[in-house]
């Protein structure tokens, strides 16, 4: 005969198993460790987008990193032609790379005269083009045009249409970067806009043997007074041998660096060291840290963005949101209407 005992642990022990693992993995959930195992590094904060929407100057950032970022992923550039006699070194938006939200390419490039970018549409994102070296000469369909030099600035925002070219202004090798920035839906049929900026009012500060540029975003108790329709920060660091950097970064944007020149350690200091022409993709965090443990400088560029969270449909230089979308850019660009009209001329 079964006892009284026996019947309610028969009964009881179970719901209290079941309490106990609710409880467990309702901590889990919410850890950041679910959040990396469950997401892939280029998409893993776009569902965090609404809990945290807020542009970098609303954020709260803190002097003293509470989390700092690790490397998700490590890898060298591809070179590979494009243009006319052009060659660049690209990371984002490559097979293994496709994009990294609100990323959809990285180029470092090289062209020498008479070789350049001719004539070439865009729609639906942003470019921005930070020279290193040389000048390039830009014109668009709409009759603007201007020259950057080393130093020197350019943040186009194709909105809607533009039709332009990029080409050497000067003997020798012309280099610098192209980073091109995803719009959200409800922007990417605004009118073309620009922002230029001459290397000498490019923001500057220099502390403790780190030197940094300021392109977009804040370092260093320092602002760019670029506009960043989708929030975006931009910093281009110099480090002499022995600086260790703390930078912070909005919790849930998506960040990665670019190393321009020199090694250095990135995350953690028993990192092995990372060479030009790498890039790192971040993972969570509030922040991240570099060390110069060289005896040379060490340059390269922390970039960070809101992500948007939205579908990605890319036919080359246009990128919206559905196939739809995307033939119906072609049409326009191919009858010269809806925000293409002047590239009939």
């Amino acid at each position: 005969m079964i006892s009284r005992t026996f019947l309610v642990y028969l009964f009881v022990l179970p719901l209290l198993v079941r309490f106990v693992l609710s409880w467990f993995w309702s901590l889990y959930k919410n850890s950041n460790i679910s959040r990396f195992l469950f997401q892939n590094p280029s998409s893993k904060i776009q569902n965090c987008t609404e809990e945290n929407g807020k542009r970098m100057s609303k954020a709260e950032i803190s002097s003293v990193l509470r989390e700092s970022r690790f490397v998700v992923k490590k890898f060298q550039t591809r070179i590979q032609a494009e243009g006319v006699g052009a060659v660049v070194r690209r990371s984002i938006g490559r097979f293994e790379l496709r994009h990294f939200d609100p990323f959809l390419v990285l180029d470092e490039f090289s062209v020498t005269a008479p070789g350049g970018f001719p004539d070439h549409p865009h729609r639906g994102f942003e470019t921005v083009t930070y020279m290193l070296q040389g000048a390039m000469t830009h014109e668009d369909f709409a009759g603007h045009k201007g020259t950057i030099r080393t130093g020197d600035l350019q943040w186009m925002t194709a909105g809607r249409g533009i039709v332009h070219s990029e080409m050497p202004a000067n003997q020798g090798t012309q280099k610098g970067l192209q980073l091109w920035i995803n719009l959200s839906s409800k922007h990417k049929m605004i009118e073309p806009r620009y922002q230029e900026l001459l290397s000498k009012d490019v923001a500057e500060v220099a502390k403790d043997g780190i030197k940094v540029r300021v392109i977009a975003g804040e370092a260093l108790g320092t602002k760019s007074a670029i506009y960043t329709r989708t929030p975006t920060m931009y910093l281009d660091f110099t480090l002499k041998p022995g600086a260790h950097l703390q930078q912070p970064i909005p919790s849930m944007w998506n960040s990665f660096i670019y190393v321009l020149e020199g090694e250095g350690v990135f995350c953690k200091q028993e990192s092995s060291p990372t060479k030009a022409h790498y890039i790192l993709l971040l993972g969570f965090g509030d922040g991240v840290e570099a060390w110069n443990k060289s005896s040379k400088l060490l340059r390269f560029i922390l970039v960070g963005g809101e992500p948007i969270g939205e579908p990605v449909v890319q036919y080359g230089p246009f990128v919206m949101n559905t196939q739809e979308e995307i033939d119906q850019t072609i049409d326009d660009y191919e009858y010269c209407i809806n925000g293409f009209e002047n590239a009939k001329h």
